[in-house]
């Protein structure tokens, strides 16, 4: 074997189950992500479920796990990683630090114990592994005489605490040095809350992720105009939005924009004196002493006001100021209240809201459920009254969490609305209600038949995802080129796609490149010719 050599153990056919082995040399490897595989993905080659959840391969020459973020296709088999032996540390950027053990106690108990001593055992030991790094600052990882391993984490702009990670190679007998570059999960441009990736400086290697390599994201004032209009027409539906999220990176965005269009049309109401005074004085929907609900929502047709005939069909206009804004998620509100916490990792746009006087993740639109009795109350009280409102539950992939309860109940019901912002792996209730709803088909949640009636929407400009032409400037921003990169994160089309657009830029620019992608079989490689350039095949 010739070092150093990359080992896909997930995310390399599919986009779950992050998971990537760094052979340095032959004694000492590192390991990108260790993620949750999920949809399909979990059952490949026929297992179940919990066939793809251990951990299958060595770790006797494991030194480290580096983490590029908390999501739990990148973090949610460290339990089982921990489970299999692993004694190393875990290095990851200071403010995923702050958020992992939040994920990490989620993963532990719905996949081990909700006995707490055993909760409280295990983050004990998740938090002494924890090695934070501070973005754009070389970390020596081992040093010996053949080998020196230095590892650098620069922000990737997808979720808070997100990072690519460079890491350096030198090997002193030969005087031979490589720079490998893990991309994670690049952030699209211009995402609320975070600073944008800026390309590493040069690769030798790239492992590039490619979820949206096959496509273009609407710009951001356009998806949040479209988001704007998308709640308004289903609002006309005289029923609940409902929004499947992810806890944590998605939601935080959702809030933030919905947080400045109610700002502007408070603006815009304020401006042309269209709120009656005693409108002006009133108070929140939200007990801001205590944001959990504690009292019945406010009547439905305080979110609506009376408008002009030719408004809409039913000549009512949506009052936003007094739209509620449902988050029920336990698990998202601790992440947003982390989020909150960690304002310094913020852009300046976020940092010009606060000094305003805004509160982008705690508006006073902002309802927020934790008890399950107060989960049940709200999905009865929306089903019944079918009163305007936003719901933003998890989880995001509708394949578990209070979103389940909400589509249960509302899925049968044309006033009711689902729209979907992030993506939807395949085999995912999430993707069946995406694909089929609008075609007036069915989905089985929780073993039981659901047909559909409810309006679907989708935005893909909400993804946390760079699109293709994020992922080829990432690269193309680099003043050294990197010569091979290994497409992983992604399904077939999207890798095609955007091996596509690499090569054709590196054929202007007359660079040599070799791309890998798809399935990873050590001993059998086979090259075929595109347009004259050479591409292995995984």
């Amino acid at each position: 074997m010739r070092y150093p050599d990359i080992e896909h153990h997930g995310a390399k056919d599919g986009v779950t189950g992050s998971c990537h082995q760094l052979h340095m040399d032959a004694s000492h490897s590192l390991l990108v992500d260790c993620g949750l595989f999920q949809g399909k993905e979990t059952s490949s080659d026929g297992r179940a479920a919990t066939g793809r959840l251990d951990i299958e391969f060595s770790l006797a020459s494991v030194q480290a796990l580096v983490v590029t973020h908390v999501h739990i296709d990148h973090v949610g088999r460290i339990p089982y990683l921990l489970a299999a032996g692993y004694k190393g540390p875990i290095y990851c950027s200071e403010p995923s630090a702050k958020l992992l053990p939040i994920v990490l106690e989620d993963a532990f108990k719905l996949g081990f114990s909700r006995d707490q001593k055993a909760v409280e055992r295990y983050l004990k030991l998740v938090e002494q592994r924890l090695r934070p790094l501070p973005y754009q600052r070389w970390s020596t990882l081992l040093e010996t005489e053949e080998l020196i391993a230095r590892v650098r984490l620069q922000r990737a702009g997808h979720i808070l605490g997100s990072a690519y990670v460079e890491i350096d190679l030198t090997y002193p007998a030969s005087g031979e040095s490589k720079r490998i570059v893990f991309s994670g999960d690049l952030g699209a441009a211009h995402a609320p809350l975070l600073m944008p990736p800026e390309s590493p400086e040069r690769a030798d290697i790239l492992v590039l992720e490619s979820t949206y390599g096959d496509r273009l994201h609407e710009d951001r004032a356009s998806r949040r105009q479209r988001l704007e209009a998308v709640i308004e027409h289903a609002l006309q539906d005289q029923g609940t939005v409902l929004i499947p999220a992810f806890s944590i990176g998605r939601t935080q965005e959702l809030l933030y924009e919905l947080e400045e269009i109610i700002h502007s049309k408070l603006q815009t109401s304020t401006s042309h004196s269209v709120l009656h005074a005693d409108e002006h004085a009133s108070k929140s929907v939200e007990n801001t002493d205590n944001p959990h609900v504690q009292s019945p929502l406010p009547p439905g047709e305080r979110a609506r006001v009376r408008g002009n005939n030719d408004s809409s069909e039913y000549g009512l206009e949506t009052n936003w100021p007094k739209l509620p804004i449902i988050l029920d998620s336990p698990l998202a509100t601790r992440f947003t209240e982390a989020y909150r916490s960690l304002q310094p990792y913020w852009n300046q746009e976020a940092h010009d809201r606060v000094q305003s006087g805004r509160r982008p993740l705690a508006f006073e639109q902002l309802i927020t459920i934790d008890s399950h009795s107060d989960h049940q109350r709200i999905v009865n009280h929306l089903t019944q009254t079918a009163r305007p409102a936003i719901v933003i539950a998890g989880g995001g992939m509708c394949s578990g969490g209070r979103i389940v309860n909400y589509l249960n109940a509302m899925l049968g019901d044309k006033r009711h609305n689902v729209l979907f912002v992030g993506y939807q792996a395949k085999g995912t209730p999430g993707h069946a209600i995406q694909t089929y709803g609008p075609k007036g088909g069915y989905v089985n949640l929780d073993g039981e038949h659901f047909d559909i009636r409810a309006g679907i929407s989708s935005i893909g400009g909400y993804s946390a995802h760079a699109d293709q032409n994020g992922l080829v400037d990432f690269v193309t921003g680099m003043q050294q080129w990197p010569t091979e990169i290994r497409v992983v994160h992604g399904e077939d089309n999207a890798k095609q796609a955007l091996t596509a657009r690499l090569y054709a830029s590196y054929e202007q620019q007359s660079k040599p490149l070799t791309v890998i992608t798809g399935r990873y079989d050590a001993v059998e490689r086979s090259a075929v010719d595109l347009s004259g350039r050479e591409r292995l095949t995984e």
